[in-house]
């Protein structure tokens, strides 16, 4: 399953919220766009939000931007 991601750097919480039902999301995470650190934490999060393993969440597109396309495999 693919799903756009809208990520929010440098929040003060870490959170997945669902936009449209199966398709958008945002993301908010605490690190900032540095090191991978952000995109880290989102596939992270990601996972957590469907309970599967961080190794099932792949970025697809948009490695460096805030608008991701992630794949979801469950």
């Amino acid at each position: 399953m693919l799903i756009s991601v809208k990520v929010r750097v440098k929040s003060g919480r870490q959170e997945v919220i669902e936009i449209v039902k199966d398709k958008e999301y945002e993301v908010y995470v605490k690190s900032e766009a540095e090191q991978n650190k952000a995109n880290l934490e989102v596939i992270r999060l990601v996972a957590k939000y469907f309970n599967i393993q961080d190794s099932k969440v792949r970025l697809r597109r948009g490695l460096t931007s805030r608008k991701k396309i992630v794949e979801v495999i469950i």
